[in-house]
């Protein structure tokens, strides 16, 4: 089942465990300058909207109906990365493990592989687990390295989508979510004495105004970023295919998301320039127990926005100007009950 709470996507499998149940939040954030440096990780600036598709069902495209799910607003060239939270199980001390296939124009944003069903490992994985992968920035180009998750006009040529297939067919996520097996989680997980602690990148912030002047969106690779996608230690047979959940997340420009839903869009994030000279901080995630996917090369061969606007004589990126990001915080995985994490220097 799949439910809309606070805009947040909720999968939750009751038949399966009474905390398997996930929550996806779509993040607003910097967009990184795309200039072919490596930089650490933005923050989190608040939540995007979410709304049903069928109580707009008058006013959206006829495909959206076709493929239900909710849609989200985004301007032109705002990025955005997706934060994953599967339920604490209190008697277990673990969050209910769960598989999660990422795709933006039915391109697998971790394989570079059109959608398909199932789970895969050969040629490369295509998908990443939870917990273990807090969150996704953009699509897995090389080992320990994404590229940005951007929005751009579906039409334009930018979209990894189009950059694929050829084709504007698409656009939005596609996303979804596969609880473990019960009885795997009972026997891997043993009932243990409650204990919990997390770690968080910065929520919310805001500046001013702005407007898009495209409609239907796609998300198109943009600047390089430091970050692992890790290797599933579990066996494929662990993953509860039959109770796998499928929701189609649409994007709409600020412009369609007034006309459609009558509510202002939120107000466009700061320029990484901005938020750099304030001194606010930048992240560096690690988990030195886990493997880091090697990245697609189908992935990896990618035009990003700026290098393909250069060849289309385009400027398809207002402020994108290198930035040195001087406070960074790490975050570590892995850390014991009580344990402080020490300080680190990071990026300097």
């Amino acid at each position: 089942m799949i439910e809309l709470k606070a805009d947040k996507l909720v999968f939750s499998c009751p038949d399966v465990h009474a905390s398997a149940a996930l929550s996806i939040s779509f993040q607003r954030t910097l967009r990184i300058p795309d200039d072919e440096n490596d930089y650490p990780l933005p923050p989190g600036l608040g939540e995007f909207p979410l709304r049903h598709i069928d109580d707009h069902a008058d006013r959206v495209p006829a495909s959206w109906i076709e493929h239900g799910g909710v849609m989200l607003p985004m301007y032109q060239s705002e990025a955005m990365w997706l934060y994953f939270d599967s339920k604490y199980d209190v008697e277990r001390h673990v969050d209910y493990p769960f598989a999660i296939k990422i795709a933006t124009g039915k391109i697998n944003a971790v394989s570079g592989k059109e959608w398909k069903q199932g789970l895969h490992r050969k040629p490369t994985q295509d998908y990443v687990v939870v917990p273990g992968q807090p969150w996704l920035d953009g699509y897995c180009v090389e080992k320990g390295i994404i590229r940005q998750f951007v929005a751009m006009p579906l039409g334009a040529g930018y979209t990894a989508e189009e950059q694929i297939t050829g084709k504007a067919e698409h656009g939005g996520l596609q996303i979804m979510a596969i609880p473990m097996k019960r009885e795997v989680y009972e026997k891997r997980f043993p009932k243990r004495e409650p204990a919990r602690f997390s770690i968080g990148r910065m929520p919310h912030f805001s500046m001013s105004d702005s407007c898009a002047e495209y409609g239907e969106m796609g998300l198109a690779p943009g600047g390089r970023m430091k970050q692992d996608i890790y290797e599933d230690e579990f066996d494929l047979a662990d993953w509860d295919l039959e109770q796998a959940s499928r929701c189609f997340v649409h994007i709409a420009n600020s412009m369609v998301w007034h006309q459609i839903t009558g509510t202002k869009p939120p107000t466009t994030p700061p320029t990484a320039k901005e938020y750099t000279a304030a001194g606010l901080p930048w992240f560096m995630w690690y988990d030195d127990k886990r493997a880091g996917l090697k990245g697609s090369k189908v992935l990896g061969s990618l035009k990003s926005i700026a290098t393909l606007g250069r060849h289309k004589k385009d400027v398809p990126l207002p402020e994108n100007t290198t930035v040195k990001p001087q406070n960074v915080i790490p975050l570590r995985q892995g850390l014991n009950k009580n344990q402080v994490r020490e300080f680190e220097e990071v990026g300097q």
